[in-house]
């Protein structure tokens, strides 16, 4: 399997995309490439740099930047068990500029939400299946691979904090 990458400037820096070769997204990540590679699940050494491959993606998650878009169409390919594709695909439904808890998750999947928190913390496609809008019970920003500050700036973006 091929795969191709991208890193481009965002309002809250740099984020990294890998496609695969149907252009499904297989990896997200704020920060350089290194930051993406540590993130895909696949066995591959590099991902070949191609801007062509990924500009939909990059299109879209640019668009979510500048106020134009609050949800993304693109096709996925996150690798992972069968219950953390179940949390990754109760994530996508947690609506633009809101929030949930881990415990509102776990009572939706009938789970701890210790698991829950563990298989979020495992997304490999972070922002477009969105785990920075889940908080915790106490409405803290707790949990985010890439920081709180950029947790916090993702959601005062989306107007779910200000």
């Amino acid at each position: 399997m091929n795969v191709y990458a991208d890193t481009f400037a965002t309002p809250v820096g740099d984020f990294s995309i890998a496609v695969n070769d149907k252009g499904a997204v297989l990896a997200t990540a704020f920060g350089s490439d290194a930051a993406l590679w540590g993130r895909l699940k696949c066995s591959i050494d590099r991902p070949v740099r191609d801007t062509i491959k990924t500009a939909a993606a990059r299109s879209q998650v640019m668009a979510y930047f500048a106020g134009d878009r609050s949800s993304f169409e693109l096709s996925l390919a996150p690798v992972g068990t069968p219950f953390q594709l179940r949390v990754w695909t109760e994530l996508q439904k947690i609506p633009y500029g809101e929030t949930c808890s881990y415990g509102d998750l776990a009572r939706t999947l009938k789970s701890g939400a210790r698991a829950i928190g563990r298989a979020n913390a495992t997304n490999p496609i972070c922002l477009i299946v969105p785990c920075h809008r889940v908080i915790g019970a106490d409405g803290s920003l707790t949990g985010f691979a890439f920081g709180e500050i950029v947790k916090r700036l993702l959601l005062q973006h989306e107007g779910a904090i200000n």
